[in-house]
């Protein structure tokens, strides 16, 4: 049973090309938040795809936030795939993954909360990474 009083859990997906800076990051998230009237700190945590887990952006990120960074592998983002708002065939074509974003935010959110989780905010492109928002109460 869960609390009513306890606050969501609001996790950031977020896939991103090579080397994308963390500067990208950052502008795609604090423009993400703003325009949904939500604060950096109600963010629980970050995610993206295993393949991601020496991306200097990413880890940085977390870093400057001061939260935790979980990765997902492919098989643990498939599950999700019908419940993206959108399917990047390029993502696929690279990762094997259809949407990184949205589908590590929802994975984390429902790890993190044990209850199911829904995206506040859907795929969002700018530059070269994407950003989603999954929330779980």
């Amino acid at each position: 049973m869960t609390d009513p009083g306890a606050a969501p859990t609001l996790v950031v997906g977020l896939g991103c090309q090579r080397g994308c800076p963390v500067s990208t990051l950052r502008a795609l998230l604090d423009q993400a938040l703003q325009a949904h009237k939500i604060g950096l700190h109600q963010i629980t945590a970050l995610a993206s795809i295993d393949l991601k887990r020496d991306e200097p952006g990413l880890i940085e990120l977390a870093a400057q936030l001061a939260l935790p960074l979980m990765y997902f592998s492919r098989e643990q983002l498939a599950g999700y795939e019908p419940r993206l708002s959108h399917r990047s065939e390029i993502a696929f074509e690279r990762t094997g993954c259809y949407g990184i974003a949205e589908s590590a935010a929802l994975a984390l959110a429902e790890q993190l909360a044990q209850a199911p989780a829904t995206l506040l905010i859907s795929r969002q492109k700018y530059a070269q990474a994407t950003l989603a928002l999954a929330c779980a109460t």
